[in-house]
């Protein structure tokens, strides 16, 4: 019998509490064998009535109850399997059962719990039973300093993601604090980054109390405000605490600008921040150095003509001469020239050295052509090593903010006298297992049929250079993609050095292709079918694949009949630029880890003006990765998928302007269990199908977009748990904003900026 799919939440309540860890359930003395003709086995309720798939029990940490299993034998009748043999199994030290099925909450997560029983010589296991534990009281400790706080105001929204705005002449917000520690509090009001409007006095913060912080007057000038605390502990180091709200008139807010970035009377940009600060990024460093700056035309130091059979050796050659180049005052020792005609290349070109270019005469049917010949799998030209940067712990100093928004740029630290202006770092933002559980992602339901990998602990990693020191707070040259929140394990820098980081690399003007066999033909389509295509998959898999290396770019590049990707962005690349190029014809069976043409991996890095046909995932961003990074002015077409960021919690993603199928969403169990792919990513003036969902304790923002809105996989009748939308705005209109980028790229650089990546 198939048993109906059902969501719902225990009415079960504790029968008691466990007075030591150690504490000892009797067990009874003899168990007896289950029927042999046993049909099925499942959990039942207090009342007795079944839990349904993927059913859940909440408890409070400490709480234990009694686990009741029933069985139906082929007759139809219902038994006990109280006092038979079985098996519980948990999937996480969040709950233990002992072999009774009394079950004790031991810490907040939640876990996986079935059952299994011999029936003769069949073994029968229960649906999936979840029990979520949390506990009322964990953020009471003094690391914290506050267990709650709320901002109130009559009109304004005090939501993570959601602009808070306030009109002038409004009174300004109140903070309510509950706090953990002895000491006292004081802060400022500031607008325009430094300007102080009102000054808090120092107040007392006694341990179990709550505290109103109101200030007099009301909000007068427009613009950006922070409220910035700082909180002296007894016995302990300073911490320090903001919220946000923005002031301006709402008929000030043109209808073809968006709420929360729009442009003021000079046309510059306003950005409505959350009440914690979170804001839409900054995506103008992102690219060849750090954004605006015009890719360079490098002289050319070696020519390569197209020879007979096989001309892997020759250009390696050629690549090895230039190396052993001096490196000039801009950092090139030159460039290789592959001459007009076709290369044929068996094997993998290495650019190991900085400063090298591989050009060619043109990537149109008339100029360069490096072919990938033979059945070996491959990328065919790579750039830089597999090094990561090696970051020095010894210099780890801890972030001192209790939150630090998505979008700052500035932050403190408990100690700054070892760093400097120039220090590159890595702002490490770290995720504990109760942030994991917070979003969920340690309780994704298992793929129909098959199973899933839950998440666990993770840190996200942004690599930035330090722009400015003032006491001990530090500012840094671009955003950070993702809130650091002392809740969720806070964060900490460490100084790094990268010399085996290469840079000043390109690859440009050249036309790639591989051979396939056309033999081979398919019509799987991840989970679905598709019209027969080429799915030969020994062949060549990259063009371009950039490892350990920066300020690196790849233009005017044609490709196809390759199984993977045009270009991909390794994970320890940054400051890289894709533009002008175009993938064609892509040759793979229609599934996972294939056809993404432009995959990004590292950070910083733009992809803009490119065309795409027959990927599965055109503009791809993978796991944990921590941005900014661009997809502009770019159009993909004839996908089998989307674009979008895959799995596993990348961060800051922009696509702008583009046209195609777009996704940003929880992606549940695909995968191994991708789940929440994309976390503050925003969407701006983009054409085509739009999936857009938020992601608990952070955003995705959908702005300007024209075309269908789709929903995402979840909510669904497997997993009905609801999915917050995304923050939408402007939908089936453009916003008078063009390009999100340029516009913060010329505010940030001047319109000069702006002409250096245009197409030349």
């Amino acid at each position: 019998m198939r048993l109906p799919i059902l969501f719902l939440f225990a009415e079960l309540l504790p029968i008691g509490k466990k007075l030591a860890l150690g504490a000892e359930v009797n067990e009874s003395a003899t168990k007896q064998a289950a029927p042999r003709h046993l049909k099925r086995i499942y959990f039942a309720d207090s009342e007795g009535l079944e839990y349904g798939l993927n059913s859940e029990i909440k408890l409070h940490k400490g709480d234990f109850i009694s686990l009741s299993l029933k069985g139906r034998l082929e007759s139809g009748e219902e038994v006990d399997l109280g006092g038979m043999t079985k098996t519980f199994l948990a999937a996480t030290a969040d709950i233990s059962v002992d072999s009774s099925g009394l079950l004790s909450a031991n810490q907040v997560g939640a876990t996986l719990l079935y059952a299994e029983v011999r029936a003769g010589d069949a073994s029968l296991k229960t649906n999936d039973l979840w029990v979520s534990v949390s506990d009322p009281s964990e953020f009471e400790a003094e690391e914290y300093v506050f267990s709650n706080v709320s901002v109130a105001h009559p009109t304004m929204e005090a939501k993570i993601g959601r602009p808070a705005l306030i009109e002038p002449g409004d009174f300004y917000p109140e903070v309510t604090l509950h706090s953990n520690v002895n000491g006292r509090v004081s802060g400022e009001l500031i607008t325009h980054g430094s300007t102080i409007v009102e000054r808090i006095p120092s107040a007392s913060l006694i341990k179990g109390d709550t505290i109103k912080l109101s200030l007099p007057g009301r909000a007068s000038e427009q613009g950006e405000y922070e409220l910035r605390l700082t909180i002296e502990r007894a016995g302990a180091g300073l911490v320090y605490n903001s919220y946000y709200f923005t002031v301006w008139k709402q008929e000030d807010i043109s209808k073809d600008d968006c709420q929360i970035a729009f442009l003021d009377k000079k046309n510059k940009m306003i950005y409505a921040s959350d009440y914690k600060g979170n804001r839409l990024l900054d995506f103008s460093n992102a690219g060849y150095m750090g954004g605006g700056v015009p890719l360079p035309d490098v002289p050319v130091q070696a020519v390569v003509e197209p020879g007979e059979g096989d001309d892997t050796a020759s250009i390696q050659a050629a690549i090895d001469r230039v190396e052993q180049l001096p490196v000039n005052e801009r950092g090139f020792r030159g460039a290789v020239l592959l001459k007009r005609g076709k290369f044929e290349v068996s094997g993998t070109l290495y650019i190991r050295a900085g400063g090298i270019v591989l050009r060619g005469e043109g990537d149109g049917e008339g100029g360069t052509v490096i072919h990938g010949t033979g059945v070996m799998k491959r990328n065919l030209v790579e750039i830089g090593g597999t090094n990561a940067p090696v970051i020095d712990t010894a210099s780890r100093v801890a972030v001192a903010d209790l939150y630090v928004p998505c979008g700052a740029r500035s932050f403190r630290v408990t100690g700054a006298s070892t760093f400097r202006a120039g220090d590159q770092i890595i702002i490490r933002r770290m995720g504990n297992d109760r942030w994991i559980h917070e979003i969920g992602m340690d309780h994704i339901y298992n793929r129909p049929g098959g199973g899933v990998t839950q998440w666990s602990p993770f840190d996200l990693d942004f690599d930035r250079i330090i722009t400015a020191i003032h006491g001990n707070e530090i500012t840094v040259d671009a955003p950070i993609s993702n809130a650091i929140e002392r809740r969720w394990g806070g964060g900490e820098i460490f100084k790094y050095t990268d010399a085996d980081r290469i840079e000043q690399v390109g690859v440009e003007h050249i036309r790639v292709d591989s051979d396939f066999d056309p033999r081979i033909i398919d019509t799987v389509m991840d989970n679905d079918t598709a019209e027969p295509y080429y799915a030969d998959e020994n062949h060549a898999e990259r063009f371009v694949v950039f490892g350990s290396a920066k300020n690196g770019w790849v233009r005017n590049v044609t490709g196809s009949h390759l199984s993977y990707s045009l270009v991909q962005v390794g994970c320890h690349a940054k400051w890289i630029t894709v533009q002008d190029s175009s993938m064609y014809d892509m040759v793979s069976i229609v599934t996972g880890g294939r056809r993404y043409a432009i995959h990004f991996m590292g950070q910083l890095s733009l992809a803009q003006r490119i065309y795409t046909e027959t990927a599965r995932h055109a503009l791809i961003v993978d796991s944990y990765v921590t941005g900014p990074n661009v997809f502009l002015d770019s159009v993909s077409a004839k996908e089998y998928n989307t674009s979008e960021p895959h799995h596993r919690w990348s961060v800051g993603g922009l696509f702008d302007s583009v046209s195609g199928l777009i996704s940003i969403r929880d992606r549940v169990w695909l995968g191994s269990g991708h789940g929440w792919a994309g976390a503050n990513y925003v969407t701006w003036n983009t054409e085509g199908e739009l999936t857009s969902q938020q992601p608990p304790t952070a955003q995705n923002y959908a702005i300007g977009h024209v075309g269908p809105k789709i929903p995402g996989i979840v909510p669904s009748a497997y997993d009905p748990r609801p999915r917050a939308e995304a923050y939408w705005e402007h939908e089936g209109k453009h916003v008078r904003i063009e390009s999100l980028y340029k516009q913060q790229l010329e505010e940030r650089l001047g319109k000069q900026a702006l002409k250096n990546i245009q197409k030349r």
